[in-house]
C-alpha cells in the first residue's frame, strides 16, 4: 500500500500539469491510419491507438489514409483539410515513404521529390504558428536467411536529410522499428504483423501474410515507441502523456474492446504497477476483479460507464436467487487500486437489494467517481460480516471526491471506509448507511467534509442504522440536508445495538444538523476525536 498516496498524489496533480488544450494531426499513410473493424479486422494503424496515451487537453485527428503518398495526398485535398484546422500551438506528424516508392503509379515521387514534398509541408505548417513532427516511415517485416533487410533505400536518406535541413522535431520511426522486429526475429515478429490464419478472422477467411501492416499488438507497440520519443522531439506534449500499460477502448484505439478484456490480461500478483486507461463509452459488463490483481491504477478517460442491472431476487444460473453478494456489477478483489473517474451504476431499479460496486479488497482508492443505483449500491464488504467476533485486522478504503445514490442502506458493509469531499445523495424516505462493522475495529465508515442531498420529495431520512450490533458510523464537518431527520439514527430494532455501535457527528453544518433532537446513544466528538477517527486512515 505504499505506493498509492503517491499515484493518488499524481492522478489528483495530472490536470494541473496539462491545463492548455492542444490538437494533433496525423498525416501520412495505411501505417498510421484509422482501420474500419468491420468482420473482426485485426489491423490497426499506430494513429489509431495514440489518442488514448495523452490526458484530455489532447485531441488527436488521424488524418492519415490507407495507400497515399506524400504526393498523393496533398493531390486529393487531403492536406487542404487539415491545413485550414491550424491553429498556433497544434502540432503535424508526418510520415510517408511506404507509397512515394511505386513507380508508375499516381503516387509516386522520387527521393529528390518527396523530399521536396515534406519541405512544403514543414514550412506550410509552420507558416499557421504549428509544430511539425517528421518521421521516417515504420519498417517492413522483410527478412533473407533471418536478416531483416531495408526496404525504403534512399527514402530513409531523404527524409533524416531534410529533418536536419529544416530544423525540424524529427522521430526515426524506421530505426526504432527496424531494432524491434531484428530483435524478435523473423518468426517471432510475425505476431505483430498482419499474419493471419487461415480460418480465424471473418474477413480473411483464407488467412493473409502482410509484413508491412501491423495488428492491434504491433500498433500497441509502436504508438508507445512513437509516445516515448515525445521528450526530446515535442516536450510540452510529452507532459501531456498518460503512462498507461493497457487501453480499452470501444472504438478500437486500444488493445481491448471490454474492461474485462483488460482485467484478465492484468499480472496475477504483480509488485509492479500496472496502469489502465479505459476510453469513454458505456461497458455493459459484470467484472469481477479477483484478489490476485493488485497494485493497479485504473484511470477513465472521458465518461466510461460501467453498467449491469442483477438484483438480489433474479435467479442465477443455478436457479436459486442471487442474493445481495451476487449482484454487483463491478467486485473489486484485489489490493492496493487507484480508481478515478468512472461511473459504476446497477440499473436493476427498485425491485430490492443492487449494488453497484461491491469492494473486498484492502486499500482501494476511488477519485472523482461516481456510484449509481437504488438499495445498496456501495457494498464496503471488507472482511466479511462477522457477528460479534474480534478482529485485530480489517479493510480501509478511500472515497475522494465521489458521488453515491440510493434509496436504502446504500453504503453499507464492514470495511472501514473515508469518504472526503463527496456528494450523498438520498432517493427516497429511508436510510443512508447501514455499517457492519467488525468488533475490534478502530473505526468503520467516515464522512469528513461530505454533502448530504436528496432528491425532489424526499424529507426523512435517517444518518444511519446497524445492520450488525458493533456498526461505526462517524460524519465531520458535513453539510446535512432538510432531509436529514431531527433524531438522526435508528437503531434497526436491536436495542443491543445501542450499547455497542458508534454512532458520532461532529460539525455538522445545515438544516439537518440540529442537534437538539439527536437520539441519546449518539455522541457529539469534540475535535481531536474527531482528528483522531480521521487520522485512523493515515497511518
Amino acid at each position: 500500500m505504499k505506493r498509492l498516496p503517491l499515484l493518488l498524489l499524481f492522478v489528483l496533480t495530472a490536470p494541473l500539469l496539462a491545463a492548455q488544450p492542444v490538437r494533433v494531426y496525423l498525416v501520412g499513410d495505411s501505417t498510421c491510419a484509422t482501420k474500419d473493424l468491420a468482420k473482426q479486422n485485426p489491423e490497426r494503424g499506430w494513429g489509431q491507438l495514440f489518442q488514448p496515451l495523452f490526458d484530455e487537453t489532447v485531441v488527436v485527428e488521424n488524418h492519415a489514409m490507407n495507400g497515399r503518398s506524400c504526393r498523393s495526398f496533398r493531390e486529393e485535398g487531403r492536406w487542404d483539410a487539415v491545413y485550414e484546422k491550424l491553429r498556433p500551438g497544434d502540432y503535424v506528424f508526418i510520415e510517408f515513404g511506404h507509397n512515394d516508392q511505386k513507380v508508375g503509379t499516381v503516387r509516386y515521387a522520387a527521393p529528390a521529390d518527396y523530399a521536396d514534398n515534406l519541405r512544403r509541408y514543414i514550412r506550410e505548417t509552420r507558416e499557421k504558428g504549428a509544430v511539425p513532427v517528421l518521421l521516417s516511415p515504420i519498417v517492413r517485416r522483410h527478412f533473407t536467411d533471418g536478416v531483416l533487410e531495408d526496404t525504403h533505400g534512399e527514402y530513409l536518406s531523404a527524409v533524416r536529410r531534410v529533418a536536419a535541413e529544416e530544423c525540424v522535431a524529427f522521430i526515426d520511426a524506421e530505426r526504432l522499428t527496424r531494432e524491434w522486429v531484428s530483435s524478435l526475429g523473423d518468426e517471432a515478429s510475425r505476431r505483430y504483423f498482419m499474419w493471419v490464419e487461415p480460418g480465424v478472422c471473418p474477413l480473411y477467411p483464407d488467412g493473409r501474410q502482410d509484413n508491412t501492416h501491423l495488428n492491434v499488438r504491433g500498433a500497441h507497440v509502436v504508438a508507445r515507441m512513437i509516445a516515448a520519443e515525445l521528450v526530446h522531439a515535442a516536450p510540452d506534449l510529452a507532459q501531456r502523456l498518460v503512462p498507461a500499460d493497457w487501453v480499452v477502448a470501444r472504438d478500437g484505439s486500444g488493445d481491448f474492446f471490454t474492461l474485462g478484456e483488460a482485467v484478465a490480461a492484468i499480472p496475477d500478483f504483480c509488485r509492479d504497477t500496472t496502469r489502465v486507461v479505459v476510453c469513454a463509452g458505456e461497458y455493459r459488463e459484470k467484472i469481477v476483479i479477483p484478489a490476485t490483481k493488485r497494485n493497479v491504477v485504473l484511470r477513465a478517460r472521458g465518461e466510461a460507464v460501467v453498467t449491469w442491472d442483477d438484483y438480489a431476487a433474479k435467479p442465477g444460473l443455478t436457479g436459486a436467487p442471487l442474493g445481495t453478494s451476487g449482484t454487483a456489477t463491478v467486485y473489486f478483489g484485489g489490493d492496493d487500486w487507484l480508481v478515478s473517474g468512472f461511473t459504476f451504476r446497477n440499473t436493476a431499479g427498485r425491485v430490492g437489494q443492487a449494488v453497484a460496486v461491491q469492494c473486498l479488497g484492502d486499500g482501494i482508492h476511488f477519485v472523482d467517481c461516481r456510484f449509481l443505483g437504488d438499495q445498496d449500491t456501495l457494498y464496503l464488504y471488507g472482511s466479511g460480516n462477522r457477528d460479534g467476533q474480534t478482529v485485530c485486522d480489517w479493510t480501509r478504503l478511500w472515497f475522494e471526491r465521489c458521488y453515491i445514490e440510493g434509496t436504502t442502506d446504500f453504503i453499507f458493509g464492514s470495511a472501514a471506509a473515508l469518504f472526503r469531499d463527496c456528494e450523498i445523495r438520498a432517493k427516497a424516505d429511508s436510510y443512508i448507511t447501514a455499517a457492519s462493522t467488525c468488533r475490534g475495529q478502530r473505526v468503520g465508515l467516515v464522512f469528513e467534509r461530505c454533502r448530504l442531498t436528496a432528491a425532489e420529495g424526499v424529507t426523512r431520512c435517517y444518518l444511519g442504522r446497524p445492520w450488525r450490533e458493533y456498526a461505526q458510523t462517524v460524519f465531520i464537518d458535513c453539510f446535512l440536508g432538510a432531509h436529514i431527520r431531527p433524531e438522526g439514527w435508528h437503531d434497526w430494532n436491536k436495542p443491543q445495538a445501542r450499547k455497542h455501535s458508534f454512532y458520532a457527528e461532529y460539525g455538522s453544518q445545515g438544516p439537518g444538523a440540529a442537534s437538539s433532537g439527536r437520539v441519546r446513544w449518539a455522541h457529539a466528538l469534540c475535535e481531536k476525536e474527531a482528528r483522531r477517527v480521521v487520522a485512523a486512515f493515515e497511518k
